[in-house]
């Protein structure tokens, strides 16, 4: 199973057993008495500390210890003399396995700003805020496959290369392989998709859930998650241009077997992270208290983990769309103008009204239902009304809307109508549609942008950051 790694180590009892160790060096310092080597591997926040006797080596090899070089390190493994960790290494042999010049090294033992690390995103990982984002992530995403397959639910995989869009939104990444310089022509002048590899248009997915759908009509409950781009022009915190989506889709399923589900799920997930990543939650916790020390105590965030566990703690807060508008109606920050967007029946909710119903008025989170269907996709089941759909967003406190879901239309000829109404070519979704005539159910799924969850977890502020190479505008570097 390969080496032994710092995390076991540190959990392992010190008995002067003989020990090898693998890692990139965090810190050296040199006492009269001793050489003290931060080692770190990138299994836990911690770091073992490797102590040398001066002399033991030669000033040589010490040299070219430093910040970032990698060693291998062997040794007895006793009780440590200092604070702060129970165990610590006593070297008996190193070897380099790589050096890093210390004036070249770009990730020296100094505060680096987030925007400096973004430029190094191939060496960010190597810093304790990375290290513990990235582990919290793979947590995240074990425990959300974990959660469908207890729960019955089937992996789908949902193509990546797509000739539909699913939002209705426009703003997709093309697929081609024609060549740019000699792009051929229609008669009309316009590109000739014909000639193209698929033989039509074709672009990068915005979203699994109408595929998805096609399976969950067959299998009953599956969950795609996959990566998905959106060409959006967003330079924003809260946008990537690719970025990974989890979308269970039900049949069966009507509106309140929806929020059940979607409201379990999120708070499991969170339940793992807070159980299997306490080190990694609690150095992160630290980061951002540490980071909002200057600001006044009222604009401070909830410290990391009272955030995470009032979450999974408290039932969520249920109302339509319609009792959200008249809450926010009668608002001190709506009466007062605070608001920078209007309020009123018919809106899209911005953040700042979905932030004050979680933080201000309800204070816990919130499952907003029943839309408007002018806002809302095509695909969304009608109510009775002919006014609204059996739409439901989750809200979260922080960043808003984090889960969006829906009852989806069952009826052929109510789904025709909003297809049409909506501007899109039947042709286009024919396979789509053919599903509301051969065997239709009442089904509903939703959707989980997987990075605005582990923001969420992790309490970072930018969505950039949660993500090992983020792409956004004018950014695809690594």
């Amino acid at each position: 199973m390969g080496p032994l790694q710092i995390k076991e180590l540190l959990q392992t009892a010190p008995e002067q057993q003989t020990v090898t160790l693998k890692g990139w060096v965090r810190t050296k310092r040199e006492s009269k008495n001793a050489i003290f080597i931060a080692l770190n591997d990138g299994s836990t926040i911690h770091n073992i500390q490797a102590v040398a006797e001066p002399g033991q080596f030669s000033a040589e090899l010490l040299a070219a210890i430093t910040t970032g070089a990698c060693l291998k390190v062997t040794g007895q493994l006793i009780e440590s003399q200092g604070s702060g960790q129970a165990a610590e290494v006593r070297i008996t042999d190193i070897e380099i396995y790589g050096v890093a010049d210390p004036d070249k090294y770009p990730l020296q033992p100094k505060k680096h700003s987030l925007e400096f690390l973004r430029e190094i995103a191939h060496l960010r990982p190597r810093t304790n805020t990375f290290s513990a984002i990235l582990r919290i992530r793979h947590a995240l995403a074990f425990a959300v496959h974990q959660y469908f397959n207890d729960n019955g639910f089937f992996y789908l995989h949902t193509p990546i290369i797509t000739a539909s869009d699913a939002e209705g939104a426009g703003e997709m990444f093309r697929v081609t392989t024609l060549d740019l310089d000699k792009l051929p022509r229609t008669d009309e002048g316009k590109i000739n998709f014909k000639e193209d590899f698929f033989g039509r248009e074709a672009n990068l997915t915005v979203s699994g859930q109408l595929e998805g759908e096609l399976g969950a009509l067959a299998l009953s409950k599956i969950y795609t998650f996959g990566p998905t781009f959106r060409a959006e022009n967003s330079n924003t915190t809260r946008h990537l241009a690719e970025f990974w989506m989890i979308e269970p889709e039900m049949a069966f399923f009507e509106l309140e077997d929806n929020m059940n589900l979607a409201e379990d799920f999120i708070k499991k997930v969170i339940s793992h992270a807070l159980v299997h990543c306490k080190d990694d939650l609690h150095f992160l916790q630290n980061r951002l208290a540490e980071e909002e020390k200057g600001k006044p105590q009222n604009e401070r965030s909830i410290p990391l983990l009272e955030k995470l566990s009032f979450v999974v703690d408290n039932p969520f807060e249920r109302l339509t769309y319609t009792e959200a508008i008249e809450i926010l109606l009668k608002s001190k920050p709506h009466k007062e103008k605070k608001f920078q967007f209007p309020v009123g029946w018919g809106i899209d909710l911005s953040s700042e009204h979905e932030r004050y119903l979680v933080e201000k008025h309800f204070k816990k989170p919130v499952i907003l239902t029943n839309y408007p269907k002018e806002i809302k996709s095509f695909y969304m089941k009608q109510d009775e009304d002919g006014k609204t759909v059996r739409a439901m967003d989750v809200l979260f406190p922080g960043i808003g809307e984090i889960i969006g879901g829906s009852q989806r239309e069952d009826s052929y000829e109510k789904l025709l109508g909003r297809v049409h109404e909506v501007g899109i070519d039947p042709q286009n979704l024919w396979w789509y549609l053919e599903t509301r005539q051969f065997g239709t159910a009442p089904h509903s799924g939703f959707g989980l942008g997987f990075e605005r969850l582990v923001l969420f977890v992790t309490g970072m502020g930018n969505i950039r950051d949660v993500i090992p190479f983020p792409r956004y505008p004018k950014s695809a570097e690594f």
